[in-house]
């Protein structure tokens, strides 16, 4: 059966003639709330970026900035770029994002690091798993618009779900599961915005545990034939059996989480100030600018250092979910809630991760982990609720703030 017209998506005529009456009026309007919260928060984590970097030679800062700055540059384009051109684009955006995943697989561009085949070389290092999350976002909620806000037919449903699978699927060939599941996540939050039905919604989410519960007892009997397990990683079972108990062993598996709470337990209030954290600068704490940043914020800033990063991340949800609620397109909206989705994902995550409250996964920290792909697709992300806001003339009447 083919996808519905994206003509059922609610997007009044007075909202495409509000945005051309904008741009007549001589340009488009800024949220300037939500990109005051994104500036101050970004230049916070440069901050700590670059202190966690200073004393670790394997990292250079000024990649980072460059990141802030093809980043802020690609954030003007989305801006400016009219986001409901994508909503007819379902298909193409299915074809980029497998295209994006699979290429590191490309026998001469292909780079492999840390047991994963991540990455690609075209002069610089770069990882089109990151890029592609820009590519989930536009294309499940292209898909998703297509039913009006209504998706009650287990049909459609089954379809759906299965098209939001792929790029899961694809990602986890490399493997990185950490960014598997951010896209999992963002197809979550697509379907349950874009009026999945509940019921379905409970049944998706059983089988899901269920699966988790086969791969590990289908890779045990793997393992008493073959002597290896082959459906995950041994550390990826190890991050699960630390997460489980994490005072097994304090020396191998459980080091990093270990070295991670005594990083944020020595911080007290006020912190070392920063450069001056012992955890990252003597090597205990390790992937210190990436995974476990949080880690060096919380020992050189402080309590209260961190709990200033938690507010900004809260003052950028909550401008955002603003946005997202006053929208009268259906696309636009489920464009902001899977941004917003992705961002709270991946902050409750890696900070959980480093408390121990939630299993080791590598997935970085937005505006704050060192990573120059990994930051300019937030300021990707930036720049697409941008352009929801200015090209939905809705948005423009209320100031994208109202009620």
């Amino acid at each position: 059966m083919p996808l519905p017209q994206i003509s059922s998506i609610r997007t009044p005529d007075r909202s495409l003639q509000g945005a051309m009456n904008t741009r007549r009026s001589g340009g488009l309007s800024l949220p300037m709330p939500f990109f005051a919260i994104a500036l101050l928060l970004v230049t916070y984590g440069l901050i700590v970026c670059w202190s966690a970097t200073s004393n670790d030679p394997d990292y250079n800062f000024t990649r980072q900035l460059v990141g802030v700055g093809l980043g802020a540059v690609c954030m003007v384009f989305f801006y400016r770029f009219d986001y409901r051109h994508f909503a007819n684009m379902t298909t193409i955006l299915l074809v980029i994002n497998v295209a994006l995943i699979l290429s590191p697989h490309l026998p001469i561009i292909g780079v492999e690091a840390k047991g994963a085949q991540s990455w690609i070389n075209i002069g610089m290092q770069v990882q089109p798993g990151e890029f592609a999350k820009v590519t989930v976002v536009l294309y499940a909620a292209s898909l998703l618009a297509r039913y009006g806000g209504t998706l009650d037919d287990a049909r459609e449903y089954a379809k759906v779900v299965g098209l939001l699978l792929l790029p899961f699927l694809c990602i986890m060939t490399q493997p990185d599961l950490g960014t598997g599941l951010v896209y999992l996540f963002i197809s979550a939050v697509v379907l349950v915005m874009g009026g999945a039905k509940p019921k379905y919604l409970f049944i998706t989410l059983f089988l899901c545990v269920m699966a988790v519960v086969a791969v590990f007892a289908l890779d045990e009997v793997i393992k008493n034939s073959t002597g290896e397990y082959k459906l995950l990683k041994q550390y990826q079972r190890n991050r699960l059996l630390v997460f489980l108990d994490p005072d097994a062993n304090t020396t191998a598996e459980g080091y990093n989480l270990a070295q991670a709470k005594i990083a944020i337990g020595s911080g007290g209030l006020f912190g070392k100030g920063l450069t001056m954290g012992t955890q990252s600068s003597m090597g205990f704490l390790p992937e210190a600018p990436t995974d476990f940043v949080f880690c060096v914020l919380a020992e050189e800033l402080g309590f209260f250092g961190a709990m200033l990063l938690i507010g900004l991340y809260i003052a950028l949800v909550a401008s955002s979910i603003r946005i997202a609620r006053n929208c009268d397109d259906l696309f636009g909206m489920l464009i902001v809630c899977a941004i917003v989705g992705m961002w709270l994902f991946q902050i409750l995550e890696n900070i959980g991760m480093c408390c121990g409250l939630m299993p080791i996964t590598g997935i970085p920290l937005p505006f704050v982990s060192y990573g120059s792909s990994f930051m300019l697709v937030n300021f990707c992300m930036l720049g697409l609720i941008g352009s929801v806001w200015s090209h939905d003339s809705s948005l423009g009447r209320k100031g994208g703030y109202g009620s």
